[in-house]
C-alpha cells in the first residue's frame, strides 16, 4: 500500500511531505498536536530525573524503588480511572479532562509543591528510618523522604504513556483511514523526532534566559518549564477542539464506516498470556527480545544516572546534560527513520535486526570497562554511557520497533492478536519491574550502586547474548514463514 501510495511524489518530499493538498486541513492539525505533546513529554522526561535524583539525600538509586512501589501500581490504578472516564464520557470530555488535570498538577507543583516541598517532607521519620534500615534500603528512604518529587516524577512518566501513546496516537488512529496511514505515519513521526530535538534545546535556552540569580537559578528555570508546559498543553486542547469543529464534522475526512470496524480484541488472562507466548516458539522468540531489550536498558540506565549524577551533581548541571542527550537522541532518530526502509532491503530482517543488540552490547561494554577505573575515568564513564543512552535508544526507535513488529505479519490473526497483546503489555512490563527487582536485591547485598555495577555488567552481557541467539532463531523462524523474499524485504 505504502509503494502505491508514495509513487504519486517524486524525490525528497516522498520522504518528508507524502501529503495531498485536500488533506493539509487534516494532517497540519495532527502534526501540531503531536508535536506539542512529545515536546511535553521530552522535556518532562528530563525534568522528573534531574528533581529525584539531585536533591538532597537523594541519587540513582532511588529510581528502582520508584519504579516498582509507586510507579507500576500508579500505572495500573490510571489505565482503571481512563478506562471508567473512556466508558462515562466522550472520548472528546475525557480528552480535556486528562490533559487538564495533568496542567493543574504541573501548575500546582510550580507555584505551591516545589517551592514548599522542604515543609512537605517528613524529614525526622526518614531520619529515623535511615538509622534502623540497611544502607541497601537508602533509595527507598529517599522516595518516601521527597513523596512531592516522587509524585512528579510519576506524573510526568504517565504524561507520556497516557497523553502521548493512548489519547494523541489513539486519536491519530481512530481518524485515519488506510489508505492515509503509511503516509501520515511517515511524517508524524518525522515531526516526533523534530519535537525530541527542539525540546532538549528550548529547556536549556529557558534555563540560560533564567540564569540570572545564583540562588534562586534552578527553582526559576523549573517554575517557567512548567508554566510552558501548561502553555503547550492550553494549545493541544485548542488545536484539538478545533479539528473536532472544522476538520471532524466533515465525513469526507473520517475513515468508512467499514474501515472502523475492527474485530474486538480477545482480553486474555494473565495466565492465558504467558501460555500463549510459551506454546509458540515464534512468539517466545519475539517475547524474549522485547523482554531482553526493557530489561538491559533499565538496569544499564540506572549505574548510568547514578555517575552522571556524580559528574553533574547540580539539577541544573544534570537536566542540561540530559537535554543535550535529548537533542541527540532526536537526531539519531530521525536519521535512523528516513534510512530504515533501505537498510532493511539491502540487509534483510535479521542483520538488521541484530543492530540494536550489537550496538547495545558494544557500547555496554566501553560503558562498564570505564567504571572499572573509578573516579580517574568518570568523564569517559558519562560519555560511554551517553553514547549507549543516545544509540540503544535511537536504534530502538527505529531499527528495533520496526522489525519487531515486522515479525508479526507471517502469524495468522488470532496468533496476532494475542501474541502481541502478551508481549506488548505484560512481557515488557515484566522486563521493568524485573530490572529494579535486581537492582534493588544488588543494593541490599552491596549496599550501593558503585559496589553492583560489576556484577549489572555480567547479567547485562548475558542477557545480550541471550537476545542476540533469539534474534537469530526468530530470523530462521521468520524466514520460514515467509512464503516469497518479498515479505522479508516489504
Amino acid at each position: 500500500m505504502s509503494k502505491v501510495t508514495t509513487q504519486e511524489f517524486s524525490g525528497l518530499r516522498s520522504y518528508f511531505w507524502p501529503i495531498h493538498a485536500h488533506e493539509i486541513k487534516k494532517i497540519v492539525p495532527m502534526i501540531i498536536m503531536l508535536s506539542l505533546v512529545a515536546l511535553n513529554h521530552n522535556v518532562l522526561r528530563n525534568l522528573k530525573d534531574a528533581l529525584v535524583i539531585t536533591e538532597k539525600g537523594s541519587g540513582a538509586a532511588v529510581l528502582p524503588f520508584i519504579k516498582l512501589w509507586v510507579m507500576l501500581p500508579a500505572a495500573i490504578i490510571s489505565t482503571l480511572i481512563f478506562s471508567q472516564l473512556l466508558n462515562r464520557f466522550s472520548r472528546a470530555t475525557v480528552f480535556n479532562i486528562v490533559v487538564l488535570s495533568f496542567s493543574a498538577f504541573f501548575l500546582s507543583f510550580a507555584l505551591w509543591i516545589y517551592p514548599n516541598r522542604e515543609a512537605l517532607h517528613p524529614h525526622q521519620s526518614a531520619d529515623y528510618l535511615q538509622t534502623v534500615l540497611p544502607l541497601g534500603l537508602n533509595g527507598f528512604i529517599a522516595m518516601y523522604r521527597n513523596w512531592t518529587l516522587t509524585c512528579f516524577y510519576v506524573v510526568a512518566e504517565l504524561w507520556g504513556t497516557i497523553v502521548f501513546q493512548v489519547l494523541v496516537w489513539g486519536f491519530a488512529n481512530e481518524i485515519t483511514k488506510f489508505t492515509e496511514a503509511p503516509r501520515f505515519y511517515s511524517v508524524m513521526v518525522i515531526a516526533s523526532n523534530t519535537a525530541t530535538i527542539l525540546a532538549g534545546q528550548l529547556a536549556n535556552a529557558i534555563h540560560r534566559i533564567r540564569n540570572t540569580s545564583a540562588l534562586n537559578s534552578w527553582h526559576q528555570t523549573l517554575s517557567h518549564l512548567l508554566l510552558v508546559i501548561v502553555a503547550v498543553s492550553i494549545l493541544v486542547l485548542l488545536t484539538f477542539h478545533w479539528m473536532n469543529r472544522n476538520v471532524l464534522q466533515n465525513e469526507e475526512y473520517l475513515p468508512k464506516e467499514d474501515e472502523k470496524k475492527k474485530p474486538k480484541k480477545k482480553k486474555l488472562s494473565f495466565r492465558e498470556s504467558i501460555s500463549c507466548i510459551f506454546t509458540s516458539k515464534y512468539l517466545f522468540c519475539i517475547a524474549s527480545i522485547v523482554i531482553s531489550y526493557n530489561l538491559v536498558i533499565n538496569l544499564v540506565e540506572v549505574i548510568w544516572k547514578d555517575r552522571l549524577h556524580l559528574y553533574c551533581p547540580t539539577p541544573e548541571s544534570f537536566n542540561a546534560y540530559t537535554n543535550n542527550l535529548t537533542s541527540a537522541i532526536g537526531i539519531i532518530s530521525a536519521l535512523a527513520s528516513i534510512l530504515m526502509a533501505g537498510i532493511i532491503q539491502k540487509m534483510g530482517w535479521t542483520r538488521t535486526a541484530l543492530l540494536t543488540p550489537g550496538v547495545l552490547l558494544l557500547t555496554s561494554v566501553a560503558f562498564f570497562g570505564c567504571l572499572l577505573g573509578g573516579q580517574s575515568t568518570l568523564a569517559l564513564a558519562v560519555f560511554f554511557g551517553s553514547v549507549q543512552n543516545a544509540f540503544t535508544k535511537a536504534a530502538k526507535y527505529s531499527v528495533f520497533d520496526t522489525t519487531k513488529e515486522m515479525a508479526f505479519i507471517p502469524l495468522d490473526t488470532d496468533e496476532k492478536i494475542k501474541g502481541k497483546a502478551a508481549i506488548d503489555g505484560i512481557g515488557s512490563r515484566m522486563a521493568k519491574s524485573g530490572g529494579s527487582i535486581i537492582h534493588q536485591s544488588l543494593l541490599l547485598i552491596f549496599g550501593t550502586l558503585s559496589a553492583s555495577a560489576p556484577f549489572i555488567s555480567v547479567i547485562v552481557i548475558a542477557v545480550a547474548a541471550l537476545w542476540i541467539m533469539s534474534t537469530l532463531s526468530l530470523g530462521r523462524e521468520y524466514r520460514a514463514h515467509t512464503s516469497s523474499e518479498s515479505l522479508e524485504t516489504a
